[in-house]
Formats: C-alpha cells, structure tokens, sequence
C-alpha cells in the first residue's frame, strides 16, 4: 500500500486543499496520515475526515519584533524532531504540504529522511513558510501563473487549487430551507474568511436594511460575531461558519461578498460565482490578498475594493453593478482556463511517489 503524509494548518485556507485531495487519494489505495499542529483548527477538520492525526510543536516564524520570537525558533526546532520521528516511523512515500508554519519542521525532516515533498502555494507570492521549504521540496505546484516567476523553474508546476468535489454539488433548495430564505428575491453570501471579518460584518449589518428592500443575506460572520439583535430579521441568515451546508450556499448565491484568500477565489471563479473581493488590508497582512484580488480583476472575474475604500455607500453602489453586470463575469470565468487541480496535483504526487 502506497501512503503519504499531509501537512499544513494556521488557517482553514492551509488544510481545505489537502481535504479536496482525500477521496482520489483514497481511490487509488493511499494510505494517508496527517501531520498538524497540536491545537489547531485543521486537527478537528481532519479527525472529521477519519484521517489518523499527529500533533508537533509548531513557532510562527516572523517578519516583525515580537518577544515570542526569541522563544519560537526552539518550538520550530522541536517540531523537527518530532516530525523526523514521526515520519521514520510511518516511512511514507510522499509528503504533501499545503503551507502554514507547521509544515515547515514536517518537509526540512522529509528531505533528511530522503522522502520527496510537495509543496503547494495558493497566493502570487509564496509566503515565509513555504520560502523556507522551498529548497527542501521536491516540486512546488501554485494557483496563479504569475507565481511562476518567484519559484525555481525546475520545480514550479502550475496547477491550480484542489477544489472539494461537494462544492460543486450543492442544492438551492436545501438552502432555501436551511436559511429560512424564500425563492423570490436575489441572494448575496457574505463570508469573511474562516475567522470572520469585524471590519465587513460592520459594513455589511450597516447596510443590511438597504440590502433587503432588494436581496436576501446569507452572512458568515466567524466564530463569536453573531449578532442577536438581528435574529429573526427576515430575509437575514447569520452563521458563524458553515459546513457541509456551504455547498448548498454556494448554489443559492447570486452574488457573493468576500475577502480575497486564494483557495476561496478559486472556489468563486469553480462555481462562476459573480463576487465582490474586498482583501485584508496590507497593514493586517502581507498584501498576498490583494495581488489575489488584482489579478482575478485583470481577468474580468472579480470587482475588488480594498479595505481602506470601503464604505456603506461603496459597497452598496457595488452590489448594485456586480449584479446588473453579473453575466459578464460568469461567462468570464466559463471561459477560463480552470484546470481540473486535484487530478494534476494526484499526477504530481504519484509520479513522487515512485521515486
């Protein structure tokens, strides 16, 4: 039996592509074990997944003063040893790394114990982890053709992000029912990241009785930011997150609000989900979500407006266009080249695999 180990975490961004890749992992015989940090959100992700999961010491590594800094290089080192461990023990075939600190000791203890790793970046420009990892990975796979120019030509594979089957399936009407929604107004998805999004949320509630003269609002609004004043407003569903129930989301939405991570785009541009794409702010972060975001709008298959615009008006004057021009951005994203991501990523780590 082939086996292979995943690794990624932080956010759900890290873990929801390993996740895509489970069911034709498991149709061609892999065994498949998971490597994470030791409370983090991809551990209940994939114990939900029935996948065996295995805890390490994890540091964040970064680009700023912070006093954990000088504590967190010996989490990393650590990780390492356990990694090493744990992968000498498993003795898997492959390694597959979708990024996050935590991947980082996982892919330095595949090269020394000589098992190829594959390594996969969502965002134009590969982040500290995976700059890390890089020199240590047999191959590099990322999303966006600009992306080629930053990664060693001999190792950089465009192939898109795996995107998980059930979202392609979803039904309106379990939806409509889940959400207490009616089928006679238009509805717009909010979803503002897996934590949520306190500066959209605020936007958005701030323009909700707008809204609903002409829409109905499916809001997922993260972890602790429901908002009790507004249950039962009627034609306004509020979730903290969303499961399995999300496909069916998905095939409800007219429109969708969101920020701009590069696995959520490449869920929107999939489903040919006309969207507004307002990314984290580059003062909150390195600014990986609005090169996402421009260059979805250069191929016609996004609006974009950057935090530091938005406004009650602004978002509400967008809205409006996105949705009367909606079909110019649906056949835009018909016609592009979307590559089928889970089948050129399995080819990748097959051919690794028999090294």
């Amino acid at each position: 039996m082939k086996r292979i180990v995943l690794t990624g975490g932080g956010t759900a961004g890290h873990v929801t592509p390993n996740i895509a890749l489970l069911p034709r992992l498991k149709e061609l015989g892999y065994d498949i074990h998971y490597i994470g940090s030791y409370e983090g959100m991809e551990k209940k992700l994939i114990e939900d997944c029935d996948i065996p999961y295995y805890g390490i010491s994890s540091g964040k590594l970064r680009r700023y003063f912070d006093i954990k800094n000088f504590s967190d290089p010996f989490k990393v080192l650590k990780g390492y040893g356990q990694a090493r461990k744990l992968l000498k023990k498993l003795k898997p075939d492959v390694v597959f790394s979708k990024g996050g600190f935590v991947s980082v000791p996982v892919v330095f203890a595949a090269k020394h114990c000589h098992i190829p790793a594959i390594i996969h970046e969502s965002d134009i420009t590969p982040g500290l982890a995976n700059k890390l990892a890089i020199p240590n990975a047999y191959k590099v796979c990322c999303n966006f053709p600009e992306t080629l120019e930053y990664l060693p030509a001999d190792k950089a594979i465009l192939t898109g992000s795996p995107i998980r089957s059930e979202l392609l399936s979803g039904n309106r009407q379990h939806a409509l029912d889940y959400c207490h929604l009616t089928d006679d107004k238009p509805v717009i998805l909010v979803v503002g990241g897996s934590s949520g999004s306190l500066f959209i949320n605020e936007i958005v509630r701030g323009i909700l009785p707008e809204l609903l003269k002409t829409y109905q609002v499916i809001h997922l609004c993260g972890k602790g930011n429901l908002d009790k004043s507004l249950h039962g407003t009627a034609g306004y569903a509020q979730f903290e997150y969303a499961n399995q129930e999300l496909s069916d989301m998905f095939a409800l939405a007219d429109i969708v609000i969101s920020r701009a991570g590069a696995n959520s785009i490449c869920e929107l541009l999939a489903l040919h989900k006309p969207n507004i794409l307002i990314p984290l702010s580059a003062n909150a972060s390195r600014g990986d979500q609005i090169l996402n975001a421009k260059s979805f709008e250069q191929q016609g298959f996004s609006m974009v407006i950057e935090e530091e615009n938005l406004s009650n008006v602004v978002l509400l004057d967008a809205v409006q266009k996105l949705y009367e021009n909606r079909d110019q951005y649906i056949t835009a994203m018909k016609e592009s080249k979307q590559m089928n991501s889970v089948e050129t990523v399995v080819q990748i780590i097959e051919e690794a695999a028999k090294k």
